[in-house]
């Protein structure tokens, strides 16, 4: 192998960690002690041979040993492994910071930032069921994460997973159609635009009454789009929150799919399918919390369009970074084998958005060490 190159694009890729990431690798724990590793960037360096390129933990060891990195077998590499998850876990917080980009800026957008919300089952070899949930943010007009969290699969999709701001518009789909959530995001000033889930959310008139959705659906002409101001009870049940519902009618090719797929899910969970549920098929339907004057519906119809695109971010963690399926059934090594995914996940796309911005030295420029600083006179 040629040690040469391998060598001097290590110490390209350095450049991209947070500052004082060594530092943080003992104070977290990762690096408590030195025997076999003697500093944090061994300990990276062999961690991201494991993570990066899917080499079991004995190929990592014999590969290590073989380009004169370490010398570790598997067990304690392992262990080493567990002990690295906070730090995973800061060094990606911090690369993080440095990914936020600035708000869309599309003119339709332009008081908002537009977030995408999802989430993933990632399961152990061998399980029956689902064991963790990835919870991923990323913003739409650069496709960057800006948070992810990593729970039990127990822990459902909800909004109450993200921090908010004020004026962001956080998009999901049906499952995330839900009245806490919804009402936690008006709460920290942003807004939501959300597939609509009929049997989470139901809707009412201005004066307290059942809205009539179907009937206005049925209003519809084909290639026009409705949009109605709803409500919603608050979780609390002490108050009505205005909403807007907008709704366009799918083409008959668009139909045929949606209600085929509705018919192979039921048949498959064996239950029976209501006649309201079918003929809801026949439309895409969102509620939104966005201001009819700062928004429209058909703006809103054509953005949410863009929601398809954190499924092919999840698309790609699991087939580049290898996120899809865990290793083994240790849960305190899954989180850190997972913490650590993330982490080589996020370096991928502060390398990636450094390319955006070609530089002739290749590199971020970091601040001096202090062997290089002068003073003015």
């Amino acid at each position: 192998m040629n040690t040469s190159i391998i060598q001097e694009d290590w110490k390209i890729l350095l450049k991209f960690l947070p500052d004082g990431w060594e530092d943080k690798a003992r104070e977290s724990g990762a690096l408590l002690r030195k025997r076999k590793i003697d500093s944090a960037e061994t300990l990276l360096r062999v961690l991201l041979i494991h993570l990066a390129d899917d080499k079991s933990l004995r190929t990592t060891a014999a590969y290590a040993e073989e380009a004169g990195i370490c010398n570790i077998n598997d067990v304690a590499l392992l262990h080493r492994l567990k002990a690295s998850e906070e730090w995973f876990r800061w060094m990606s917080l911090e690369l993080l910071k440095d990914i936020k980009g600035p708000f869309f800026s599309h003119q339709l957008a332009k008081e908002f930032r537009i977030r995408l919300v999802d989430s993933s089952i990632i399961s152990e070899p061998g399980s029956t069921g689902s064991d963790w949930r990835l919870h991923y943010c990323v913003q739409l007009h650069n496709l960057r994460c800006d948070t992810f969290i990593i729970t039990s699969a127990r822990i459902g999709e909800n909004f109450q997973r993200f921090p908010v701001e004020q004026d962001d518009l956080i998009i999901g789909d049906r499952n995330y159609c839900k009245r806490k959530g919804i009402t936690y995001v008006l709460k920290q000033g942003g807004h939501v635009l959300v597939r609509f889930h009929s049997s989470n959310l139901p809707l009412f008139t201005r004066q307290g009454g059942e809205f009539p959705i179907l009937e206005h659906l049925r209003s519809l002409e084909e290639g026009s789009y409705g949009d109605w101001n709803v409500w919603y009870q608050s979780p609390d049940k002490q108050t009505m929150i205005k909403g807007r519902l907008c709704a366009i009618r799918k083409s008959m090719e668009a139909i045929e799919i949606s209600k085929k797929k509705l018919f192979q899910k039921a048949s498959k969970q064996g239950r029976k399918l209501k006649p309201e549920t079918i003929e809801y098929a026949e439309y895409v339907i969102l509620f939104t919390t966005a201001n009819r004057h700062r928004f429209k519906g058909k703006e809103l119809l054509s953005l949410y369009r863009g929601r398809w695109q954190i499924e092919l971010v999840f698309k790609r963690l699991k087939s580049i970074i290898g996120i899809g399926h865990l290793p083994n059934q240790n849960p305190e090594s899954c989180k850190a084998w997972l913490m650590g995914k993330m982490f080589v996940a996020l370096l991928v796309e502060r390398l990636h958005q450094e390319a955006e911005f070609f530089s002739p030295w290749g590199y971020p420029i970091k601040s001096p060490s202090r062997r290089f600083e002068t003073e003015e006179k």
